[in-house]
């Protein structure tokens, strides 16, 4: 029986990431974080994963991000608190750091 091998649908149109650092780690799947976590909550990972330099840290203010994800203050508080409880995000006013999943090869 032969093995299918699959490989990219549009082998023009190839992902690279160049000047940016933004990137997913696959155990955010893998270790069911996304089961646990609420809509907003990983709307606000996914933002801060893709503004992150390549330390993890975002200096992005509460104001902008609300308006770009759209969340209240309010909100906003309580999905960074999800995060932080969740050891996804570290916070310091003003600076945010992604940090590095737990368990498993990445």
């Amino acid at each position: 029986m032969a093995r299918v091998v699959y490989g990219p649908v549009d082998r023009e149109r190839i992902r690279v990431i160049r000047g940016s650092f933004g990137w997913v780690d696959h155990r955010l799947v893998r270790g069911r974080h996304i089961d646990r976590r609420s809509p907003q909550a990983l709307a606000l990972y996914l933002f801060l994963v893709t503004v992150a330099d390549a330390d993890g840290v975002s200096f992005w203010g509460d104001q902008a991000i609300c308006e770009r994800l759209p969340l209240t203050a309010a909100e906003l508080q309580a999905c960074r608190r999800e995060l932080i409880d969740a050891g996804l995000v570290a916070y310091d006013k003003p600076v945010t750091q992604v940090l590095p999943l737990q368990g498993g090869a990445q």
